[in-house]
């Protein structure tokens, strides 16, 4: 009788052993895929840079991940409300966001850029007096063109909003607006598959950054250990060969 006891007890825990070893923990990401090369859909699947990024990230540390994409002003209300877990998403690290997430350290360097179409004859100039601008929603390029254009009212222009810059760019295509103010690499990315051009590039030093819910040092801890063995090994490398 013990020994059978006793050899029931040593399955259950050596299926409780193996069990527990494979069930990694998994966290919710959460990204805005109209931003080539960063997160775009190809194929009907999210793809792009930081996807790549936060894959090997995950796979350093030994957690899963599962993705979702929402328009770009509802992550940081996604991770403060707790529907998502990590942000990645060519974030910029600004001191506003700061107050309110938690972010890793910069992976990524980017100016703005400014978009015009193909072949209009326009240039730098649209930034200025009564033209059309288009950006997209709650990011960098928005912010720019507010506190540096519209505030002092160097633009007298509409500037429309968009949820992903693939609507402004489509905006900048059909002639409705002039020109588009966006990072960038999404700006060079757009040029390469558009009937449009950068014209003009404006000197931000910006820094990207993975974002958590502020206080959340642990996953913040093992973001930034993955971020680094990344960064060290020749993944990193080979990610910033394959997107840009």
């Amino acid at each position: 009788m013990f020994k059978k006891t006793f050899l029931v007890l040593l399955a259950v825990s050596v299926v409780f052993l193996f069990s527990s070893g494979v069930m990694a923990e998994t966290y919710v990401v959460g990204t805005s895929a109209g931003f080539p090369p960063f997160e775009y859909i190809e194929d009907g699947e999210i793809v792009g840079f930081d996807i790549d990024l936060m894959e090997a990230i995950a796979e350093a540390q030994g957690f899963e991940i599962e993705w979702t994409d929402i328009s770009f002003d509802s992550l940081i209300p996604g991770l403060n409300a707790g529907t998502i877990d990590i942000v990645a998403a060519g974030m910029t690290i600004t001191d506003e966001r700061a107050q309110v997430v938690d972010f890793t350290d910069p992976y990524f360097s980017a100016n703005q850029a400014l978009l015009v179409r193909e072949d209009s004859g326009m240039n730098v100039t649209v930034l200025f007096g009564d033209h059309n601008l288009a950006v997209q929603t709650g990011t960098t390029g928005d912010l720019w063109v507010e506190e540096n254009l519209q505030d002092p009212g160097i633009l007298t222009g509409r500037v429309t909003h968009f949820d992903t810059f693939v609507l402004a760019v489509q905006d900048l295509i059909a002639e409705r607006v002039e020109g588009v103010v966006l990072d960038t690499p999404v700006a060079r990315r757009y040029a390469a598959d558009n009937p449009v051009e950068m014209v003009a590039e404006l000197v931000t030093g910006e820094e990207y950054g993975l974002a958590v819910a502020s206080g959340n040092t642990e996953l913040l801890e093992k973001l930034n250990a993955g971020l680094q063995e990344v960064k060290d090994s020749s993944v990193m490398d080979e990610l910033l060969e394959k997107h840009f």
